[in-house]
Formats: C-alpha cells, sequence, structure tokens
C-alpha cells in the first residue's frame, strides 16, 4: 500500500509541521534614489531663494577727524523725517526755523510718507533742472528718536527704496528745536 504524507518531515508518526524560513531583505535602492533627489532639490531651491536685503553705507569711525561744516546742502532740496514712539512721525521741508513745507505729522504707508515723498521729489527735480542740475535730487534725513522702534525704521527705508530716493542720510542726533516738535506731536 502507499503511505501517506503526514508532513512532518520524517515519516513518522504526528510531528511538528516546519516552515522553510525566507530571508527578508529589503532593498532600499529606490529610497536612497529618493534621497539624493530631496538633497538635489532642497539645495537648488535654497540658493536660488536669496535673502532680500539694502546696502547700508555707514562712514569711517575716525577719531581724528575733526567735523567740518563744509558739507552745505541746498536746504530746499533737504527734507527732514524724525521717527518718535508710538508710530509718529514729523517731516519737515528746509530748515527747521525756517521751513519750507511743515513741520506736519505724517502716517506711513502709501496715503501718507509715500505721497509726500514722490510730491516732494517731484518739486525738488524741477527746482534743481530750473538751475540747470537736473540730477540733483531730493536728500531726506532720517531721524529716529530713542522711544521708535526698529519697525519704523525698517518701513521708512522702504520708503525710501519704493520711491527711488537715492541719497538718504540715518542721524540719530536731534537739535533742542527738532527734540521739542517730535516730544510736542
Amino acid at each position: 500500500m502507499a503511505e501517506l504524507n503526514t508532513g512532518d518531515g520524517g515519516g513518522g508518526k504526528g510531528g511538528k509541521v516546519r516552515s522553510k524560513k525566507q530571508n527578508s531583505k529589503v532593498d532600499l535602492t529606490a529610497m536612497v534614489d529618493l534621497a539624493f533627489l530631496l538633497i538635489t532639490f532642497f539645495m537648488l531651491t535654497t540658493s536660488l531663494s536669496k535673502p532680500q536685503s539694502m546696502d547700508l553705507s555707514l562712514p569711517n569711525k575716525e577719531e581724528d577727524e575733526k567735523p567740518t561744516d563744509k558739507t552745505k546742502v541746498d536746504e530746499n532740496r533737504t527734507m527732514t523725517v524724525m521717527l518718535g514712539g508710538d508710530n509718529k512721525m514729523v517731516f519737515y521741508m528746509g530748515l527747521l526755523a525756517s521751513p519750507k513745507v511743515g513741520p506736519k505729522d505724517i502716517t506711513y504707508g502709501k496715503d501718507g510718507i509715500r505721497r509726500e515723498l514722490l510730491k516732494q521729489k517731484k518739486n525738488v527735480l524741477a527746482y534743481s533742472a530750473a538751475l540747470g542740475k537736473p540730477k540733483n535730487g531730493i536728500i531726506v534725513i532720517i531721524k529716529p528718536t530713542k522711544k521708535s522702534n526698529y519697525r519704523n525704521l525698517v518701513d521708512i527705508l522702504d520708503e525710501m527704496a519704493i520711491t527711488g530716493v537715492d541719497t538718504y542720510a540715518i542721524v540719530p542726533e536731534f537739535t533742542p528745536e527738532e527734540a521739542k516738535v517730535i516730544d510736542k506731536k
């Protein structure tokens, strides 16, 4: 007679069924390819998105250099913007003793300082063209007080870039008259 296979592997009576162990190996080739693609993608995108910054030239601080009054600027071309606390801003054209415009309170943004900068820039260019020097534009002096915050300074520098004002200076010094005007407003 024929024998029945009981599955015990030994031909004996009622043994345990043994399963064959297989090696469990995972092929990581696709994962390595994906990692290199992601690294390449992030390297390219970070090098393409450069941070935007504004060039700011500061004078050399030399001890032996004496301040002189050789730098004379036409008062018709000069606009002074004073930054105070609580987002206050005051501007005037010319000298504070005899201003051409102002001193006036003004707000930040397109309906405030930007409109005034564009208007005064146009007036100064017309004035300079009448003198025969059409390339002489407006000069803006930015005077931040100790009460003003960093955001206000950055906002006014952004306005200089937006309106295309080429010549401006940050001067943290105030005359007593200017301090009274900014504190009063």
